[in-house]
This record gives structure tokens, sequence and C-alpha cells, in this order.
């Protein structure tokens, strides 16, 4: 039994992919996109299909220049997605504009746009979860889109206050970073010789599974964000792990066995759940973490630019 089907035993292992060709060959459960994965799948020509017809839809929808790259560019998306449920039996994540990501009004109409497109597409949407940045504001949109039964996949998590206040809102999946929590200790601390154990980004996610589990609270932990298979295989037993292609192949040739290391039944559960963090709390206790600040607006600013990207590309197609 190599890591990889080891792993399985413990978790709900994800893909990270935009490339279909990738997703066939590990067989997921769920896979996960974003405008970054998006952008390098759009440009790597192998799935220019997917971009013909979103190009074509947004000729039909007609409107201005802008309006047709906003519906080319939300089409592209959901094509990736529709196309990749064809060869996964369980959740593909779509991720939302970035740039829309303190504004909760409009983080709920654009999910429902892109619920409506895949269902264009004849897509059971209850498989579809909505990406969106835990901003306080992406949590209260989710909280609202979640009332009307879409799912949403609450990612560039980095705080136990982002953590907190999604499990408050029933969120229904979270996306930890680990590797990018990695990434900042690693720069900014003297001491950073960091082994598995003691690893900031796996410490965060095991904290965040303790309190979720300990409270009862329903919100998945996805492990994401991955530098090296020892982080993965630290965090055996999340609720699900979601994982790069490169480093899948490691897990898939490598035969060393590994313990479980996360077990919810192994935790003592309280009846009672925390008072909900009101906005000023949460604002206040997340700006207490700066790495968490800083590496929430890196991302946001990361997938903007990657957007902005995809949409220059499709202004010369329209």
């Amino acid at each position: 039994m190599n890591q990889l089907e080891r792993l399985r035993k413990y978790t709900t292992v994800v893909v990270d992919s935009g490339d279909i060709e990738c997703i066939t060959r590990y067989k997921p459960q769920d896979a996960t996109t974003n405008p970054t994965l998006i952008l390098k799948s759009v440009l790597s020509k192998k799935y220019d299909f997917i971009v013909n017809n979103a190009v074509q839809y947004a000729k039909k929808m007609g409107g201005s220049i802008s309006q047709k790259i906003q519906n080319a560019s939300d089409m592209v998306s959901v094509g990736f997605g529709a196309e990749i449920l064809k060869y996964i039996p369980g959740y593909i994540s779509t991720e939302i504009d970035a740039r829309l990501s303190f504004n909760t009004e409009q983080c709920i109409q654009k999910s429902i746009k892109l619920i409506d497109l895949y269902r264009i597409h004849g897509v059971d949407v209850s498989r579809v979860l909505i990406k969106l940045a835990a901003t306080w504001e992406c949590i209260q949109a989710a909280y609202q889109l979640n009332k009307l039964g879409i799912l949403c996949n609450l990612t560039l998590l980095f705080s136990f206050a982002q953590a907190r206040a999604c499990a408050e809102a029933n969120v229904f999946l979270i996306s930890p970073f680990v590797g990018r929590i990695y990434d900042w200790y690693k720069k900014f601390c003297l001491d950073s010789s960091y082994d598995a154990v003691t690893d900031p980004g796996v410490l965060a996610v095991k904290k965040i599974f303790k309190y979720y589990k300990k409270h009862m609270y329903q919100t998945i932990i996805m492990g994401a964000s991955f530098r090296r298979i020892e982080q993965i295989l630290e965090l055996s037993g999340c609720d699900r792990i979601t994982i790069s292609p490169d480093l899948l192949e490691q897990l898939k040739t490598q035969n060393f066995s590994f313990a479980r290391k996360l077990d919810a039944t192994k935790i003592v559960t309280v009846v009672d759940q925390p008072i909900p963090l009101s906005e000023s709390e949460f604002r206040f206790l997340h700006n207490q973490d700066a790495m968490a600040v800083e590496k929430l607006s890196e991302g946001i600013r990361q997938f903007s630019c990657d957007q902005i990207k995809l949409e220059k590309f499709l202004l010369h197609t329209l």
C-alpha cells in the first residue's frame, strides 16, 4: 500500500488542480479550482473548447464589452467545473472573483449567477461549492447562501478567528492554507527549522480540528496549500485534504507507513458552543495575527491579479 492509498483510509483526498487530465489520473473524491489554476489551464491551450464555449455564450448574451468579459470569465470557470464533475463522484469548488471579497451582496449575486450557469450545463448544483475568501463579508455571504441551498468553501483561511467565525456561520467547508502559513513563519522567524510536528501551518489546522470536534461544529475542515508530503501525513485524519498533482505523485510513489494523526472520536465533546463573534470582535482577533492579515491580503491580491489576466486574455477573443 502506497502512502496515497493509506491516506485515503483516514481522509477524503481532493485534487487541487484545473487540469482535467491530472484529475482523471488520480481519481479524487472532490476537486478544487481557483483563478490561478483556471488561468494556467486556459493558457495551456489544452481546453480551448471550454474557452470557445464561454466566448460564444458571452457573445450570445450581448451587452457592453465589460459585460461580455464578465460573462465569458464566469462561464470559463463553470465550464472547467462542469467538465471536472464528469470525472469525480463528489464536489467541485469554483471560486468567485476575489475583487468582490469585501462586498457581501455582490458575493451573493455572483455566487447565484455561477450556480445558474452550472444549471445551464445540466449539473446537479448540490455538487458545487462556491469558494469565497474568508473575510467577514464573505463569511456573511456564505451564511445567507446556505439559506438558499448554496454550499460554500471558505478559502484563504489563516487565522483562528476566521475558522471560528466560519463555524459560527454554519459554513459548509473551510480551507486552511497550511503551506502559506508555513511560508510566512519560515520567512520571518529566526528559528524556522520546523519539522512536521512543529510546523505552524500544521499546528493551525490541528487547533481548528480539535476546536470544531470539541464543540461539535459541522463545518468540514479541508487542509490546503501544502509544501511537503510530511505536512500532509501529519494531518492524516483531517476531514478532507486537497493536494497538488506533484505532491499526489510523491505520495503515490512512496510506501513508508505512517499512523493516523487526527481522530475526532478521541476528542471529548461539550454541549455548549461559545457565543458567536461579533464583527468587531472578529476584526480585532484576526488583526492580532500579523501572519493572517498579510497572507489574506496577499491571497486576495494574487487571485485578483490572475482574474484580471484571464479577462485580458478573453478580451482578445470577443
